[in-house]
Order: C-alpha cells, then structure tokens, then sequence
C-alpha cells in the first residue's frame, strides 16, 4: 500500500425492500435480480415512517430476519456478491490444480501457493519451524544498526515504514514517504481509549502475546509480553491519529537529508533508505512528523532485546494462519471473537482464497474476468459515467458559492478524471514470484518481496497508470487523488449495485450514486487538494475555500451527533471525506438521472412506486447492511467511512428531492428545515 492514504469506498450494502403504496401500476423491466425491477420489495418495515428513519422503512423486515453468518462480521450485499466471488475464485482453483496450462498464466503458481495453504497435516508437523530462520535473523540483530536494517527488511515489523507513491509535487514521477507503523492490536485507540470495553481489550491482548510466544518457543514468555504490550502502548500515545493523519498539509512535509536527521536523529535514515532500496531519493517526505520524533526517542530508549522480542512476536502473530492449529486458533480467539465478535472462523478454504487473492490476485483475475465479466456491463457504466460527469459539470456551473476562477479549474478537473472499469489492460506478471509448494510461511515472505522489487523496478520511470489498486474479483471501488482515476472492479458490478436490466431509477440510485461517490473524493475535504493532474497543490481562491469549509463543518457537525454504540460517537472529522462524497453522489445521481427522463421521458410508476422513490430506495438497498458490534466499533475507531445506517439518514436528510418524494414534513425525525440543509456539489 502507498503512503498516502487514498479513497475507498467500502461496502456494506445489501438487498433492499418496500411494499406497494397507492400509485397506480404499470409494467416494470423483465429478468432482474431482484424483484420485477431491480428491487426486493419485502424488505420493508411499514410500521416506519420515511421521515424518521428511512433506512429502517426501506430495510426494517430484512434486518429483522437477517443473521450474520457465524464466520463473518457483517451481512449485506457487499458480503453476498464477496461469497459468490470467492465460489467463482474457488472453481478456478480447482480448475488450475486439475489442469494448470488449461487455465492460463500462473495457474500453477497459485495452485501450488493454495496447495501449501491448505496443507493443515504438513503445516502441523512443521510445527514452529518455519520461524526459526527469521527469528535467527532477529537474533543476530544485536545492535541499535543492525535493528534498523530489519525495520527496512520486507516480513519485519519496524516503528516507522518507508515506502513510495506518486509525487504529490509531480504525479509523473515517483516519490518516497516515511511515517510511523503499524501496532499488534490494531489502531491506537485501542490502546488509549478508557472504560472496562477496552480495558478487556488490553487484558485479552496481553494474553495472547504471551501465548504466542510460547508457542514460538520463546522462553520468559510471561515477563517479554508485558515490556511489548508496554512498548505498544507508548507508540500509542505518541502516534497520530487517524483524524491527525488525514490533515494533508502536515502529513506531505518534504525534507532532505538535513530535514530527516533533524526531525528524528535517533534514527539512522540513510540506512532505513538505502536498505529499502531508497538510496536515490534526496527529497523524503516525512509523514506523522512529531510521530517521527518520539518514536526515535522511544526506539533509542528501548532495550534491544526488548525490540527483538516485539518483532518476533510480530512475525508469529501476522503468520498464525500458515503456522499449526494452535497459532491460528488463539488469532482468531483474539482478534476474531474479542475483538471483532465474530463466533466462528472462517473455513480454511475461505481463508485460503483471501490469501491467493493477496499474493497473486491479477493472475486470478485475468481469468474471472473471462469467466464471469459481461462485456455490455462496461457499455453501460460508461453510459452511466458520461451522465453523472454531465450531471457534475451542471452542478459545479450552476454552484452558487464558488466563484468563477475556481470552477474553472473545478471543471478543468472533472474533466481530466480518468475512469477504469471492469478491469486492468495490463496484468501483473509474477513469473518471477517463487511459490514453493509445502512452504506456506516462506511463500508469504517471498511475495511481499516480489511485490517490493516490483515497486522498486518502476522508479526512474514515469507512474504507471494503468496500474490497478484492487483486484478486478474485488467488491469496492476506489478514487486515487494522486491519478485522478475512478475504479470500479468487475466484482461490484453486478445487483444489488448495478443490474443492465434494471429499471434505470435503481441503477441511478445505487451505481449511480457510487460512480458520483467517488467523482465526488476529488471535490472532498482531502482531493479538493489535488489538481487536475494530481498534483497537491492550491486551485481554490481563499473566498472559495472559506465558503466549503463553512458547508463541511456544517457536515461534519451533523456526524458528530450520531451514536451508533452507547459511548462511541461517529467522528465528523474522520468520515467527512467519505460523507461529502455520499451527499455529492446522491444528489449527482439524481440529476444525472433527471437527464435520462429527459431524454427518455417521465419514469413511470412501477408497482406503486415513482421513479424518485424507486431511485432513494436503490440507494437505502446498496447500504443494507448489519454489523456486528465489535466490527462496528472497529470501524467507529480507525474508519473513514459512517456505519451504513447514517450513510442512509445521514445523507437523504440533506437533500432536498426526498422531502418532495416521500413527502416528509416538519415533525418527522428526520427533518431539516431548507437553512439547516447541507449542499455542496
């Protein structure tokens, strides 16, 4: 992953549902998915009004009858059409052990790395073998220099990263970032947040450090978990959080040489750099900068041994699943039960399947594309696109707060946006990967080293921008600031989010508005930063920008009141981002969509319902999703994105078409009067 965080929507949506109210009916589209017209009218709960909670109206009878699977976190549509992408994954494996040269290009790779997988006997007798060379890697890191080429090394975790990305300068080229890691338990709320939730959080976690461990054969186990617990937690307070890592123009600091020894003399930056093979770059940009600094500090202050054991520990525990049983079970016991409040594992093929589809997923893709990818699906969300980019223009022409030297260059970058559907042109070719059959935890290492070389083989050389940051069997979607590019993977493309035979009120209401979704990341609070190239840089007059700070806040605001889980709020400021893109895409998509009808003609009524409510309730039915609650505070904590429920009521609230369409009126819940509305593109 880049440096920069970029933009993705995550998913967490399902079918929707809704009885007949007394319109009259007339014939709907033929052969959908769901319903006569690309909807589950059975859903609904009808004892709710619209204008009080509309994601119930629209979903309340499937949330009642809906139970999450035991080895998942969520149910929804995003998790239905990801179990039948994995069956599809599956069927391709199978296929690839049976007859390898039939599938195509690296069938045999990733039916040996799925193989060694699955090999539970081998993995058990192996026992706790496979660490032994990394841990004597570990070992011979004796001194505070030696530490730091292992900070560097791929497979080993370190209190500060490097990696690189697009130069924010210059998108053309490629650039260098540094900024602080990862923690065992997640994010560092975790560690910090008070009250008995977190404190079992804590205790469970320091359990399952010492039990890890020990079934590395460390000995001390007991005593070494509470100096790595100890040291976490003083990364902890020191990292930024993730509302801190989202403040763009403190986050992109460039510095030379001098800047780095400066920010943070206890590390030794040459090295760090030259080890990761990032020698050439004179200008790094330091990310997490006052991070940087107290991590230096607490890396000089931390005993070797201390680091040593951290990173062992680290290593067990990020391999648990392709070390014995008893690894496995005690990761999941902690990060899938406690953590997560997920009953029951997943089952090893399913777990398999995510981890071929991380080590070598354009290879599998190349052949779900040909399997399972309807070339019209591309015709039609290019159609799709083209209008909600009309439909934008108009928006941003007819935009009342922003002045004209700003829209210009508004325009200028709606016009550049680069749309990649489907899947890449290009694949990955991963001849050089070494997949060895029978060794699992040694597959893993090799391809996060491939993926390294990978990167460093494209420095000196203009970004590739035909590259692709999710797999085309992923369901998601994603806006990369730095290319201006909107992505949306074959896998999303299918109901509930978008059906070539639905009535085009639900494909407006849900593709329509994720295609406006992430158009609108380039006009958020974070890509209104970029150019249309790419480039971080200014384009907003100082009047323009105080009047879209205004409206955000007010946004934000609204975010802040929501509490999903008593004692845990939404963060306005964390999700406003994502937010901003929901309320644009919404209300883009429905202008697109009032381009079709005038082209088309007036939608009619089908099975009760108008073209406006058929449109509202396809956006309610992408976002029908439940969530356990420990994945819900998961999300709340480290997530950019609001629960579905507030992605839903949240966002219609502001937007003007569906107080005219469900007839919602002062006195209803969720009623804001005109002045209190939030409009932005």
């Amino acid at each position: 992953m880049p440096s920069y965080p970029i933009s993705r929507l995550l998913l967490g949506a399902a079918t929707l549902t809704l009885s007949t109210s007394a319109f009259a009916q007339t014939a709907a589209p033929a052969g959908t998915r769901y319903g006569s017209f690309g909807i589950d009218l059975t859903a609904a709960d009808k004892s709710v009004k619209p204008g009080d909670d509309f994601w119930t109206y629209a979903n309340g009878s499937w949330n009642k009858r809906t139970e999450i699977a035991a080895d998942r976190t969520s149910a929804g549509g995003s998790v239905i059409l990801a179990d039948q992408a994995e069956q599809q994954v599956r069927t391709i494996l199978d296929d690839a052990a049976r007859d390898p040269a039939a599938v195509g290009p690296g069938a045999k790779q990733f039916g040996d790395l799925y193989a060694s997988f699955m090999d539970e006997a081998a993995i058990e007798r192996a026992g706790a073998a496979p660490l032994k060379p990394y841990f004597a890697k570990i070992d011979a890191a004796t001194d505070k220099q030696k530490l730091q080429v292992l900070f560097s090394t791929v497979g080993y975790a370190a209190p500060v990263e490097v990696g690189q990305l697009p130069d924010p300068a210059d998108p053309k080229r490629y650039a260098v970032a540094a900024g602080q890691g990862s923690l065992g338990m997640g994010g560092r709320d975790y560690y910090l947040e008070q009250g008995p939730k977190y404190d079992t959080f804590r205790t469970a976690y320091r359990v399952y450090v010492e039990k890890i461990l020990t079934l590395s054969g460390i000995p001390d186990a007991s005593a070494k978990a509470d100096r790595i617990v100890a040291l976490e937690t003083a990364m902890a307070k020191v990292q930024w959080s993730p509302v801190q890592s989202r403040d763009l123009k403190a986050m992109l600091k460039p510095m030379d040489a001098a800047g780095r020894k400066a920010l943070a003399p206890d590390f030794d930056w040459p090295l760090l750099l030259s080890t990761a093979g990032y020698s050439q770059f004179p200008i790094v940009y330091m990310t997490n900068s006052t991070a940087l600094t107290e991590l230096g500090k607490l890396y000089a202050a931390t005993p070797v041994s201390t680091w040593q054991d951290w990173m062992k520990f680290r290593l067990a525990s990020s391999s648990a699943n392709v070390l014995p049983k008893a690894f496995d079970q005690a990761s999941f016991d902690f990060y899938g039960k406690t953590l997560a409040d997920q009953p029951q594992q997943r089952a090893r093929w399913k777990r398999g399947i995510a981890m071929v589809n991380g080590t070598m997923g354009e290879a599998v893709g190349e052949v779900y594309v040909k399997r399972h990818y309807p070339p019209e699906s591309e015709a039609k969300m290019g159609e799709l696109i083209a209008n909600l980019r009309a439909a934008y223009k108009e928006r941003i022409g007819a935009n009342g707060w922003m002045d004209p030297a700003t829209k210009t260059q508004a325009l200028a970058k709606l016009a550049a946006f680069d749309p990649r559907i489907g899947h890449p042109v290009k694949y990955i070719d991963y001849a050089s990967l070494k997949v060895v059959r029978g060794d699992p935890l040694g597959n893993a290492i090799r391809s996060g080293e491939f993926q390294h070389q990978l990167e460093l083989s494209r420095l000196g050389k203009p970004v590739d921008r035909t590259l692709w940051g999710m797999t085309p069997q992923t369901v998601n979607a994603y806006y990369d600031p730095l290319n201006n590019q909107i992505t949306f993977p074959a896998a999303i493309l299918q109901p509930p989010y978008f059906d070539p035979k639905a009535d085009a009120a639900v494909n407006y209401g849900a593709i329509g508005a994720i295609i406006g979704h992430e158009m609108g990341h380039g006009f958020d609070d974070q890509g209104s930063q970029f150019s249309a190239s790419g480039k971080f840089e200014n384009w907003w007059t100082p009047e323009a920008r105080t009047a879209f700070t205004q409206r955000t806040a007010a946004l934000s605001k609204q975010y802040d009141a929501y509490e999903p889980i008593p004692g845990v709020r939404v963060k306005g400021a964390l999700t406003l981002g994502e937010n901003i893109g929901d309320l644009g895409g919404v209300e883009t998509a429905y202008a697109a969509y009032q381009k079709y009808q005038a082209v088309h003609g007036k939608a009619p009524v089908i099975d009760g319902l108008t073209g406006d409510q058929r449109f509202f309730l396809s956006y309610a039915q992408a976002w029908q999703a439940k969530l356990r609650e420990g994945a819900a505070r998961a999300r709340l904590l480290t997530d950019p994105h609001s629960p579905p429920f507030y992605r839903v009521n949240g966002i219609v609230r502001n937007v003007d078409a569906w107080y005219t369409a469900f007839d919602v009126k002062p006195g209803n819940a969720l009623y804001l009067a005109p002045a209190q509305r939030v409009h932005i593109w």
